[in-house]
């Protein structure tokens, strides 16, 4: 009897997933790969265009949700709000990344449980570099689910994925031009310098992310408060021009700093400026990701 296969591939809206898609559609073409995109309720505009443009290009995306797992209805309502107040106020945190278990892997989760119980064995296609650190992506040992790694296979690094994409008619995602990642809008990986800039580009997501922080004092996690950047620093401290100031120009300080280091490479210039903040990492001297979750930035 022959062994039953669904391939999925997640995208996330970031340029590793993205660029993972592209070149598993033109390197395994025999295969049928289930793509997929896990939404939140809080992708930026830019990452939803992203992802459009992607489906152009790639053919049907899955939009997964927590809306059945959190029993609400309809697309883009406020699934973290009802999770919050769940976590008694407890906003996520890199100690307790209650929103990615909640928000993404459940979600994927449900998913797939629908082809195992048709007698699937998964095979998850995770884009993971042949340049980066060993990870395992997606792991289970109760579920028929294999990662695959076609980037470390082919020996695919991160100079390669630009290239990738635009070969396939797509320049980096426009949030590029202003942050370092994709992800929710109230990611708490987010530097402070990318808290400025979506204050400046999305003031009202600023002002919904400005909001959680307040919770509700009558369900509270022993009536202490919790702010996205850390113990004492709500982001209305944000909004003051001094602090704004200081943090522009520490990151100017730090963009001049490694400029200086860096030779450009000539291909990366074709993105005009993206590529300033789609290199922060290694501007602010940090590993790539800068801790935040493969499923959520890839």
């Amino acid at each position: 009897m022959t062994e039953k296969i669904k391939h999925v591939l997640g995208l996330s809206g970031g340029k590793d997933s993205s660029a993972l898609a592209l070149f598993v559609k033109e390197t395994y073409p025999e295969l049928d790969v289930e793509y997929f995109f896990t939404d939140t309720g809080y992708e930026l505009p830019e990452t939803n265009a992203f992802i459009d443009q992607l489906e152009e290009k790639l053919g049907y995306i899955h939009r997964l949700n927590a809306r059945s797992l959190n029993n609400i209805e309809g697309r883009g309502e406020k699934d973290f709000a009802h999770l919050l107040k769940e976590h008694g106020n407890y906003l996520p945190s890199q100690r307790d990344r209650w929103c990615t278990v909640q928000m993404k892997l459940k979600p994927f989760e449900q998913w797939l449980d629908s082809f195992i119980q048709d007698g699937y064995k998964i095979k998850n296609y995770v884009g993971i570099r042949a340049d980066e650190p060993d990870r395992s992506g997606y792991m289970t040992i109760e579920k028929p689910i294999e990662s695959v790694f076609p980037f470390r296979e082919h020996g695919i690094v991160r100079s390669d994925i630009e290239n990738i994409l635009q070969r396939n008619g797509l320049e980096l995602p426009e949030y590029y031009k202003w942050r370092s990642r994709s992800g929710c809008t109230f990611c708490f990986y987010q530097r402070k310098i990318e808290w400025v800039k979506l204050m400046e580009k999305h003031p009202d997501l600023f002002e919904e992310a400005k909001a959680f922080e307040k919770g509700d004092d009558n369900n509270t996690t022993v009536g202490e408060r919790f702010y996205w950047m850390g113990q004492g620093q709500p982001l209305e401290t944000l909004e003051d021009p001094a602090v704004q100031k200081r943090i522009i120009e520490n990151h100017e300080k730090k963009v001049a700093r490694f400029n200086k280091k860096k030779r450009r490479n000539a291909l990366l210039g074709d993105f005009n400026g993206i590529c300033e903040f789609n290199e922060l990492d290694d501007i602010y001297d940090e590993a790539e990701g800068g801790g935040a979750c493969v499923t959520c930035y890839k």
